[in-house]
């Protein structure tokens, strides 16, 4: 599909992905359903948007919430300390790769290795992303220790004291 010479989508074009009509993607971005910028007097959406339309992320339950709150902090301490936090990781995942050889824990903590071994960037956003790739990875952490338990235990107050609905 070609896209306009900014990438962005005519109504046309956006329609067809969604399997609709042109007058309900002027709909769509009318109620701020999806998000358009005017070029001239058309609408003009990016591809991005439609996609996130088509396949809507899930919202996180607590327990992923709370997980992506302790591994946001983890991320804190990767940037301050690279080494440190990638060496420990490291070594956990060296134990629990023997501890879970032949499961579904040993492919999620493959797929660890393959994010460490691509640099402190792809770690980064798998500690801190929503999107379902990241929450998996994350319940399958090889960051124990990183955090002390003085700063897990503040971390969890605070997310507590914020009502995990708002903590998103």
């Amino acid at each position: 599909m070609v896209t306009t010479s900014r990438g962005l989508l005519t109504t046309g074009q956006v329609a067809k992905l969604l399997g609709s009509s042109r007058q309900q993607v002027v709909n769509l971005c009318e109620r701020g359903e999806l998000p358009f910028v005017k070029v001239g007097m058309h609408r003009r959406i990016k591809r991005d948007d439609v996609e996130a339309l088509l396949h809507p992320k899930p919202e996180l339950t607590r327990d992923q919430l709370k997980s992506l709150w302790l591994h946001q902090a983890v991320a804190g301490s990767l940037v301050t300390d690279p080494d440190e936090v990638l060496g420990k990781a490291r070594e956990n995942l060296d134990r629990l790769l023997r501890q879970h050889r032949g499961t579904m824990t040993e492919v999620w903590l493959n797929r660890w290795q393959n994010k460490i071994n691509e640099g402190v960037g792809a770690v980064l956003k798998v500690l801190t992303s929503d999107d379902p790739e990241a929450v998996e990875l994350r319940q399958n952490s090889p960051f124990a220790g990183v955090l002390s338990q003085p700063q897990r235990t503040k971390i969890l107050e605070s997310f507590r004291r914020s009502g995990w609905k708002r903590a998103a």
